[in-house]
């Protein structure tokens, strides 16, 4: 356990707060996959991602003497030194930027064979779950190496860092479903949050190439593209009860 002092408090919101902003973009993800599995199977299937990013993270921090030997060049390819750590986010990127641009022509295109609906209806019963959490588990592995290295970065104890990866991960199991049923009921968003992984999937790739992005511009667009979508939805709505 740590001191309860004004500066292991602050250190424990601060950070909590910067795990539970870190943890947004696993949440939507997570969302847009469930989404395809059967009704009664989402939130089932969505509780156990984010517990499992829970269990990554904390196996990680406990692992911190490992973690940091993944910075260490395995290779180099021409002039570029690539780690462990860069395979991972390039590999994560990869993913984001397949699965994102896979999920977004779906949403666009949908099934030329027959009705959208019916096609969604098709897909879900063809989904298999074990095979969803295989996939978030990938992902979950990715974000949660990016949330470590913060962690570490913001504090040096360890205990205030489990905690806040427990309190932000309580939030997220909270909010989940929230989140989910907002993203589900508006299409728009959906395609929103799908562009907004293309955009982390794009920042992965950079960084595993040694071009670091801040995170503070990328969560700027996000919430600035965000906000216009919002107003967007509620001059929509404003228009469609006349």
């Amino acid at each position: 356990m740590f001191e309860l002092t004004s500066e292991t408090i602050t250190a424990l919101l601060t950070l909590t707060a910067m795990e539970t902003v870190l943890g947004i973009d696993n949440i939507i993800f997570i969302a847009i996959l469930v989404d395809r599995l059967p009704k009664e199977q989402q939130a089932k299937t969505r509780n156990i991602g984010i517990s499992l990013a829970l269990i990554i993270r904390i196996a990680l921090l406990f692992s911190i003497s490992w973690i940091m030997t993944l910075k260490k060049p395995l290779f180099t390819i021409m002039t570029q030194s690539f780690s462990g750590r860069d395979l991972i986010l390039l590999g994560g990127g990869l993913f984001l930027l397949a699965k994102s641009t896979f999920e977004i022509h779906h949403k666009v295109e949908g099934d030329p064979q027959i009705h959208l609906h019916e096609a969604e209806s098709h897909v879900k019963k063809k989904v298999n779950a074990k095979m969803m959490l295989a996939q978030i588990l990938v992902l979950d592995i990715v974000f949660s190496l990016d949330s470590v290295i913060t962690a570490v970065g913001m504090a040096s104890n360890v205990s205030i860092m489990v905690w806040a990866m427990l309190i932000s991960m309580l939030i997220m199991l909270v909010s989940a479903g929230k989140i989910s049923g907002f993203v589900e009921r508006h299409p728009t968003i959906k395609i929103l949050a799908l562009s907004f992984l293309l955009l982390i999937g794009v920042m992965l790739v950079a960084e595993s190439f040694g071009a670091h992005i801040s995170k503070g511009y990328i969560y700027f667009a996000m919430a600035f593209s965000l906000l216009v979508e919002i107003l967007n939805m509620r001059f929509r709505k404003k228009n469609s009860v006349k």
